[in-house]
Order: structure tokens, then sequence, then C-alpha cells
């Protein structure tokens, strides 16, 4: 088994302008998501990220506000699971809530183990 990460894109303009009802709703939905998961034993860890946030540059020369770069290219939030290959971790992220906004992308990595003493 390995660790996938899940970094959820996108999304932040289409659930801003969802009504606070709406964003409930919706946090119910990822709360079962990710409660099958970790029932299924496939949940390592899982939370959403702020909006904002700070960007570092130059080795720590240069901190901007951020992020800023376009809307797709934000990241929301992070997921990892425990998958046999890509193939499982791929079939796991079907029917997760991110994908019910337009301009939702949803990258998926191995975690590369290291060796650290």
């Amino acid at each position: 088994m390995s660790n996938f990460l899940y970094l959820f894109r996108g999304g932040y303009d289409d659930y801003n302008k969802l009504s606070q009802q709406e964003k409930e709703a919706l946090t119910k939905d990822w709360e079962k998501w990710l409660k099958r998961l970790k029932e299924q034993g496939k949940l390592v860890e899982g939370l959403p990220l702020s909006q904002e946030g700070k960007v570092v540059y130059k080795k720590g020369e240069l901190i901007t506000n951020g992020p800023f770069a376009e809307g797709v290219e934000v990241i929301g939030g992070y997921t990892i699971v425990s998958a046999k290959d890509m193939n499982e971790a791929l079939e796991i992220s079907k029917g997760n809530p991110h994908f019910g906004f337009d301009g939702s992308i949803l990258e998926i990595r191995e975690i590369v183990p290291m060796n650290i003493q």
C-alpha cells in the first residue's frame, strides 16, 4: 500500500457564491465522503485550507500575500488516502464533493517515502 495526496484546486469562486445553507450541505457531503473513507481504512488525513496565506520566494527574501494565482490554480484543501496503486487512488476519488464546482481540478500524486534517520 502507498499513500496518495489529493490536491483540490479551484472551486473558491463558486463556493463563495453559495448561501450559508448550501455551504453547510456541502460540508455534510464532505464529512460523509471522509467518514466513508475512514470506515474503509483508506483515509490517512484530509482538511480544507484557508483562502488566505503567504507565498514565499527567493529563499524567504520575498514574501507576499497569497495565494493569488488564478482561481483554478489555488489549492483549497487536501486529502491523503491509502491505496494499492494509482488506479485504486483514482477509483477512491470518484464521488468526491469537490467535483460539484465548475473548473474544479483534483490532482493525485503518490507520496514518495524517504528514509530519514
